[in-house]
C-alpha cells in the first residue's frame, strides 16, 4: 500500500514537473535515455553539470564544452581540466546511480530524469532525484529507497523511461 501510495506520489509530482518544464531553470525539454545519457541536443549526460564536483566542492557546478569526455555514449562535461582528468582516472566513481534517473523514481519502478540541483552523495555514489518534492519523500528513507531502487534497477534498467509510466 505504502508502495503504491508513493508511486501515486512520483505520478502526480511528475506531471507537475513536466507541465512547469518550458520556465525551469535547465531552459529545454531535456529526458534520460540509457544508458547513462541526457538528452538535450547530442547526448550531454546529467545536463552538462560536472559530476566531479559534487564531490570535489559539494554542490553542481555547470560544466563546459571545452572540458568534455564520452562515456558509456554519454558526453560529460567539466568546469575543469583537473575535473575531467579525475573523471578520467576513475569513471565509475562519478556516473551517477541508476544513470541519472531519478533515485526515488526508480525505487518505485520508473525512470525519471533527474534534475541535478536534487541530489545528494550516499557511501560515495551520486543519487539524482526529479525535484524539490520528490527529493524530500526520497530523503524520508534513503537507505530503504536505495535498496527498493537498487531491485527495480536490474528489473527496469534496459526499458524505455515511456514504457515505465
Amino acid at each position: 500500500m505504502i508502495a503504491l501510495k508513493s508511486f501515486t506520489l512520483a505520478i502526480a509530482l511528475a506531471a507537475v514537473a513536466f507541465a512547469a518544464a518550458p520556465t525551469s531553470a535547465l531552459a529545454v525539454a531535456e529526458i534520460n535515455v540509457a544508458p547513462g545519457r541526457t538528452l538535450a541536443g547530442p547526448g550531454v549526460a546529467v545536463h552538462g553539470y560536472d559530476t566531479v564536483a559534487y564531490f570535489a566542492e559539494g554542490k553542481p557546478v555547470q560544466g563546459s564544452a571545452k572540458f568534455s569526455k564520452v562515456y558509456n555514449n554519454a558526453t560529460y562535461r567539466f568546469a575543469s581540466a583537473e575535473n575531467l582528468k579525475a573523471f578520467e582516472a576513475n569513471r565509475d566513481k562519478y556516473v551517477p546511480a541508476f544513470d541519472g534517473f531519478c533515485a526515488f523514481g526508480v525505487s518505485v519502478g520508473a525512470k525519471f530524469d533527474g534534475d541535478p540541483r536534487y541530489w545528494k552523495i550516499v557511501d560515495g555514489q551520486l543519487y539524482l532525484n526529479l525535484n524539490e518534492d520528490i527529493q524530500k519523500t526520497w530523503l524520508e528513507d534513503v537507505p530503504g529507497n536505495i535498496e527498493k531502487a537498487n531491485k527495480a534497477w536490474k528489473r527496469i534498467e534496459h526499458s524505455d523511461p515511456a514504457q515505465l509510466s
